[in-house]
């Protein structure tokens, strides 16, 4: 499965595109929003997409919206390190909501397979 991972940290887009080739997903990265709508075009056999909250340019929610607004309807995870239920409320009919914390490496490769596998 090729998942687009966005993050304008390259460590942290490194470390969240290990874990998920860690669970045999094949990784595609951007470092900003404007760069994540290119490569879903370039790239459309990507089936989810995995991006941090807090970027430049456009944060997580605004891609999120971004690609709604576009019709793209593939699965979106975001990564926070802010309270779940606050980014929540911001964006009612996110796949899933991550904290970037200590877990990590557990609770997002048991997200995307919930997600994959159909539910949330």
């Amino acid at each position: 499965m090729k998942i687009l991972v966005v993050d304008d940290d390259p460590m942290a887009g490194m470390l969240t595109g290990a874990i998920l080739e860690d669970s045999g997903h094949e990784i595609v990265s951007a470092e900003n929003g404007v760069e994540a709508v290119d490569l879903l075009e370039q790239n459309p056999d990507i089936a989810l997409v995995v991006s941090d909250m807090n970027m430049p340019l456009i944060n997580g929610i605004e891609l999120f919206h971004t690609l709604r607004e576009q019709q793209v309807t593939l699965p979106f995870i975001l990564l926070t390190g802010t309270a779940l239920a606050d980014v929540e409320q911001q964006a009612p009919g996110l796949d899933g909501c991550v904290m970037k914390d200590a877990e990590l490496a557990d609770t997002l490769p048991a997200m995307v397979q919930g997600i994959l596998a159909g539910g949330h």
